[in-house]
């Protein structure tokens, strides 16, 4: 469990003066994250869409001083530093590398990108020219999941045994929905599976060996995926996604010593319970979180690039890579293909 020492709470922080974020997509995601950032003071200068009207309309309902009908203008601004990447997953690749190559730091929609191949890809360019490229899986950031973090690191668990996770939701059923469509990175895993998967890698790393077992829709994407992460200590991560099933969406982590319930939706701000090891409770944390708890990765964001440092302990560019080798695996197991991996 890598020390949470780089996360800031909202608690005597603030954005950085003088940093500007470009919003690259116009989409449901980027309006939630536009609007923390809004309200939680950082300066928004621009935003990106593939078409002009759009971008103007969501300039004009965040009050942005700029817009652009194309990504190459967005990220050629000179006056954006950092861009938020939220165009669907199968284009964060592309759109991450042409952030980059223009000098920009960046701020990646999860899932990081559609493989590992990619990933390595772009946590490499990064490298390469000094910039901030950082998965934007902002449940990692948010106050619970530190607090958790820091039990876990000072043995308050015992030892750590397993992690159990969910994310199910009944989503659109139409098949030409992205959810529902191959060519546009549908299915479960990569869009509610990259929750739990990267939850488990978050407490005990990467895994030694995968099993998973997936359902398909009628169009040829994963409805339900469930996988089991083993480890080299013997420790287990038992997972579950679906997009056509309500769930619990709850999270549990087990120690020797003692155990940590996550209250739904645990991968959103929420509470959980400590239990000891004889089931009594010894701790109830509930902490405010203002606005979505979006701005938390963005701090973080805007604290790498005050520090000139480019990579974080929480989830630095090559964790990111790492958990798409796992969903790689999983992926291989349950016969799911994407035309991206076929590309060289």
């Amino acid at each position: 469990m890598p020390e949470n020492s780089t996360t800031r709470s909202p608690a005597g922080s603030g954005a950085i003066p003088g940093l500007r974020w470009g919003i690259l997509g116009t989409g449901y995601i980027a309006g939630l994250q536009t609007s923390d950032l809004v309200e939680h003071g950082f300066t928004v200068q621009a935003v990106g869409s593939r078409q002009c009207a759009t971008a103007r309309e969501f300039a004009a309902r965040f009050r942005l001083p700029a817009s652009h009908g194309s990504y190459e203008a967005l990220v050629n601004d000179p006056e954006v530093d950092v861009v938020y990447i939220a165009s669907p997953h199968p284009f964060h690749y592309e759109n991450t590398l042409l952030a980059l190559n223009a000098g920009k730091h960046a701020l990646v929609e999860k899932p990081f990108a559609m493989n590992a191949r990619q990933a390595r890809d772009m946590a490499d360019l990064a490298k390469s020219k000094g910039l901030v490229v950082l998965e934007a899986m902002w449940a990692r950031y948010l106050p619970h999941m530190v607090r958790i973090r820091e039990l876990i690191r000072a043995g308050d668990l015992g030892e750590v045994r397993t992690v159990i996770a969910d994310h199910n939701q009944n989503l659109p059923k139409d098949p030409e929905h992205r959810l529902n469509d191959p060519a546009l990175g549908g299915g479960a895993l990569l869009d509610l599976g990259i929750y739990p998967v990267s939850f488990a890698f978050d407490v005990f790393g990467a895994p030694v060996r995968t099993q998973a077992a997936a359902s398909k829709t009628a169009t040829g994407v994963d409805r339900q995926t469930a996988v089991i992460f083993e480890y080299a200590g013997g420790q287990q991560a038992v997972l579950h996604c679906a997009l056509d099933t309500a769930g619990p969406n709850r999270a549990a982590v087990l120690g020797t010593g003692g155990r940590i319930e996550i209250d739904p939706v645990w991968y959103t701000p929420t509470a959980f319970t400590r239990y000891d090891d004889a089931g009594s409770v010894v701790e109830r944390f509930d902490q405010p979180v203002t606005g979505r708890g979006m701005q938390y990765q963005a701090w973080e964001v805007e604290r790498l690039v005050a520090a000139g440092a480019i990579a974080n302990d929480v989830l630095p560019p090559q964790g990111s890579v790492q958990v798409m080798e796992a969903m790689d695996a999983v992926r291989g197991q349950i016969g799911l293909g994407y035309a991206s991996d076929a590309r060289p």
